[in-house]
């Protein structure tokens, strides 16, 4: 997408990075993130909510800032929901398979933190991700009863996987939508502009019959929160 301005060409930049526009030449690339913090907040409140354990998983892809803004939203999310829930929290040591298309290493990742009492996992890996699902769902048939849950970005993908109790929905098009709204408002170019809950780029999506319904109603209320910028406060 690109606007003339003053003779100069705008542009705007998908998943850019939150200094893309900083290091632009003539300061005219906008860049358009989700916003990684309410990413792991969507997540990390069903998770404080569905813990038995209060052990908690997350496995990383690469070491990137929009990660790390997911992992701390996630943390601080289930820590706060949890603790009105009488919990005790614990994110155990994010592991990071340096790539996004290893399954096995995901496998690998989730196994291990299984064994150390995680039953609640998110992730930002990709096809790492899905291996690591598939560790879930054979820790879950081997006990006979699904009990370690995993919460799914950036589709709906609810019934892909046993284990998948709900997903972090990403719409960019709605970040093209706030895009085109700065181009008529004049204000377009050498800006972040960020998905949100509020302008509809993240939602959750469909949550699964394996929460159960007292808990779907606090989680959606926690949802609410986020929108009306209440939430932990």
């Amino acid at each position: 997408m690109a606007k003339s301005i003053s003779g100069a060409l705008s542009s705007a930049l998908l998943n850019g990075a939150v200094d893309t526009p900083e290091k632009a030449v003539n300061k005219n690339v906008s860049s358009l993130l989700p916003n990684a913090q309410q990413i792991g907040w969507i997540a990390g409140a069903l998770a404080g909510l569905m813990t038995e354990s209060g052990k908690l998983g997350f496995i990383g892809g690469m070491e990137l800032d929009t990660t790390k803004g997911k992992i701390a939203g996630f943390e601080e999310a289930a820590k706060y929901v949890g603790e009105k829930e009488g919990k005790e929290i614990e994110l155990l040591n994010v592991p990071y398979a340096n790539s996004f298309s290893d399954a096995p290493k995901g496998k690998e990742f989730a196994t291990e933190l299984i064994s150390q009492g995680a039953d609640v996992f998110f992730g930002d890996a990709s096809a790492v991700d899905s291996g690591a699902r598939e560790a879930i769902d054979a820790a879950n048939a081997a006990s006979g009863s699904v009990k370690v849950y995993d919460i799914a970005q950036p589709a709906d993908i609810l019934g892909q996987n046993e284990c998948i109790i709900c997903s972090q929905v990403t719409d960019n098009s709605a970040m093209v939508v706030a895009s085109m709204e700065a181009v008529e408002n004049g204000t377009f170019g050498g800006e972040v502009l960020y998905g949100t809950l509020q302008n509809g780029t993240l939602s959750a999506g469909a949550l699964s019959g394996l929460v159960p319904a007292d808990v779907q109603e606090k989680y959606l209320g926690c949802i609410e929160e986020m929108k009306a910028d209440t939430f932990m406060k």
